[in-house]
């Protein structure tokens, strides 16, 4: 049995410890905010916190998630209105959408590290894949929230 700390609250799961964390997140907790796109941590699409930082949980073993504060989308604020989503709303960033939670997450582990950060440093950060291309309304809602 591992506890963790998920969105504030702890949850005991009798999983693999060899598990990736995306997997005992959708399945064996119920929070399908946190997508699977590629299996190989290259998408970001299944991106959340860990300690503050931004992590691929896709293929993260649960047992590196123990003892450590762990956040999904559905943690970021109670009402869906965190200031970053509000920005993806306001910019119009999603498309599909499929992408947006890691791309999301992603971004507001940036905005903590780096609250006006440059483009060179949007780049660095947010490496998430968009098949709908987004990317411009990305840095645009991040410039914004940057100024805000």
């Amino acid at each position: 049995m591992l506890e963790l700390l998920i969105n504030g609250r702890v949850a005991r799961v009798d999983v693999e410890p060899e598990m990736p964390l995306l997997w005992v997140l959708r399945d064996h907790l119920g929070l399908p905010g946190t997508k699977y796109g590629c299996g190989i941590s290259a998408c970001g699409a299944c991106t959340v916190h860990l300690d503050g930082q931004a992590v691929r949980s896709c293929t993260l073993p649960v047992s590196a998630a123990q003892g450590k504060k762990i956040t999904t989308i559905e943690g970021l604020s109670k009402n869906g209105l965190h200031p970053v989503q509000k920005a993806w709303i306001e910019h119009e960033v999603p498309q599909c959408g499929y992408c947006q939670t890691g791309m999301i997450m992603t971004t507001v582990a940036l905005l903590e590290a780096h609250p006006h950060p440059t483009d060179a440093q949007i780049d660095e950060a947010v490496t998430n894949l968009c098949r709908c291309g987004t990317y411009a309304r990305v840095r645009k809602a991040i410039h914004a929230l940057a100024k805000s």
